[in-house]
């Protein structure tokens, strides 16, 4: 169980959590809701969190983004390549799941371990570095 930011935790880090369980829940659980929670989370605290919880929810939703971006260039190619009748259909979903899907949630994984462990964390290719 998550300590109060009273107990010695790292400034923003209760903050820096929820954004990568965001993050992670909109990959995995609950799509465009637990982004729609992110940006919120983000546009009430984005001038007065630590930077901490600034560098999380700034790499969760950029990479939320390009999660989007994928996905909509996976249907594209699925599109182009025959419509979601052809056999093709299945190679695209495939190659797409096992590549960007999985490597996106890993990234999750490992950005919430660095927030719980009071980190910060810019996510490879596709992060800002974080001020500070």
């Amino acid at each position: 169980m998550p300590h109060s930011e009273n107990n010695g935790d790292v400034p923003g880090q209760t903050l820096a959590i929820a954004a990568e369980a965001l993050y992670i829940a909109n990959l995995l659980v609950l799509p465009g809701l637990s982004f729609i929670i992110l940006l919120k989370l983000y546009f009430k605290h984005r001038t007065s969190a630590p930077l901490l919880a600034i560098c999380h929810l700034k790499q969760t939703i950029s990479a939320s983004i390009w999660a989007g971006v994928l996905l909509v260039i996976a249907n594209l190619a699925i599109f182009l390549l025959g419509g979601y009748t052809s056999a093709n259909t299945w190679t695209v979903v495939i190659i797409y799941f096992t590549t960007c899907h999985s490597t996106l949630v890993l990234l999750g994984i490992l950005g919430l371990a660095k927030a719980m462990a009071g980190q910060n964390f810019v996510y490879p290719l596709i992060g800002q570095r974080c001020n500070g």
